[in-house]
């Protein structure tokens, strides 16, 4: 059985939490494509050795496809799909936070995480609502 979708789709909250999370996504993978270092840094946890940056080129590369995913989900009104992946996504920030606070990084840090999963949340739960509506249209 096939998703319903909304016809437009840019006229719903969810849809542009969702374009904001793909792009900046997109914005966190070419930041650590460009300076993987400097992304370490601001992700709160700094390499030991500027060699050390294989993994945030792994962040960066898995990044990349969740930008993509959430973009082409959110322009193609799959709003319930696109749901259930940004809950199920929510361990990304609550990680990154645990992980940065272990790490001592700066309580700014540590908050920017919880913010991104604060709005990662609201992100989900506008797009269930608005799959609930495109059901029910």
């Amino acid at each position: 059985m096939s998703e319903a979708r909304l016809a437009t789709p840019w006229k719903t909250i969810g849809f542009w939490c969702a374009i904001i999370m793909g792009l900046a996504q997109a914005s966190s993978a070419l930041r650590a494509f460009a300076d993987p270092a400097a992304f370490a840094i601001y992700m709160g946890l700094p390499l030991a050795e500027k060699a050390d940056s294989g993994f945030v080129w792994v962040y960066a590369l898995r990044t990349t496809l969740i930008a993509f995913l959430a973009l082409f989900l959110a322009i193609t009104g799959r709003f319930k799909a696109l749901a259930v992946i940004a809950t199920v996504a929510l361990i990304l920030p609550i990680g990154d936070a645990w992980l940065s606070a272990q790490a001592g990084a700066p309580n700014a840090i540590v908050y920017r995480h919880i913010g991104i999963a604060a709005f990662l949340g609201f992100t989900a739960v506008m797009l269930f609502r608005d799959s609930h509506r495109s059901a029910v249209a």
